[in-house]
Formats: structure tokens, C-alpha cells, sequence
């Protein structure tokens, strides 16, 4: 009976031992786990990151090209009614203009409107088009 309960006991520490092999292999492998999901979760981050400042870049490096477009635009717009405003004034300041007089108009004698009815005129146009060969006759 003495060597049975030593041998129990001696299986029992060896299952022991091999269960707490077991729970150990098995949390090693569950911190692999996890440390690979975390590495991924990090580098998918990262990625996203540079990927979200590369189109900011993007976009302020359009947003400048816009402005300077703008700007060169107003400026346009000021040049314009500068120049204007200094052809207007050196218009007004010639003053060759005079006030004209009834001797200086030149007077055209009214021409007569021809009145022509719709009727001849459909009918002329369809007698050329029928000269012209535009309309064609049978097979």
C-alpha cells in the first residue's frame, strides 16, 4: 500500500508538471498572439498617418497655388480698371469732341420696303428648288 500512494503522489506531481508546462506553452502562445495583433495595429496606424499627412501636403500645396492664382487675378482686375480709368480721363481731357450741329448731319432718303406676300415667296422658293433639282421627281 505504501509504494501505491507514492506512486499516486509521483503521478500526481508529474501531471502537475505537465499542466503547468501546458498553461505556460499556452500563455506564451496567447502574448505571441496578442504582440502580433498589437505590431499590425501599429504599423497599420503608422501607415495611415503618413498617408493622411502626405495628402494634407497635397492639398495645402494646392490651397497656395490657388491663393497666388487669386491674388494675381485681383490684381489683374485692379490693373484693368487702373488703366481705364486713366484712358478715360485722358479722353475727357482731350475734348476734341464738339457738339454737333444741323448742318453736320448728313440726312439719307428713306427706301421704300418691299411688300411681298408669303404665298409668292413660298412659291418662288418652290419653283427654285424644283430648278435646282433639290426636289427630285419619282423613281
Amino acid at each position: 500500500m505504501g509504494i501505491n500512494i507514492i506512486l499516486k503522489k509521483k503521478v500526481l506531481c508529474e501531471s502537475k508538471k505537465n499542466s503547468e508546462k501546458i498553461s505556460i506553452l499556452n500563455i506564451k502562445l496567447l502574448h505571441q498572439i496578442f504582440d502580433t495583433i498589437n505590431i499590425s495595429l501599429l504599423v497599420l496606424i503608422f501607415t495611415l498617418l503618413f498617408l493622411s499627412f502626405d495628402s494634407q501636403r497635397k492639398w495645402s500645396n494646392t490651397f497656395r497655388t490657388l491663393s497666388k492664382t487669386r491674388t494675381i487675378n485681383n490684381n489683374l482686375i485692379d490693373y484693368i480698371s487702373k488703366i481705364e480709368e486713366f484712358y478715360i480721363s485722358k479722353l475727357e481731357s482731350l475734348n476734341i469732341y464738339r457738339k454737333t450741329k444741323p448742318e453736320d448731319l448728313i440726312y439719307l432718303e428713306k427706301l421704300e420696303e418691299k411688300k411681298e406676300s408669303l404665298f409668292k415667296k413660298n412659291l418662288s422658293s418652290f419653283i427654285e428648288g424644283v430648278s435646282d433639282s433639290k426636289y427630285e421627281r419619282g423613281y
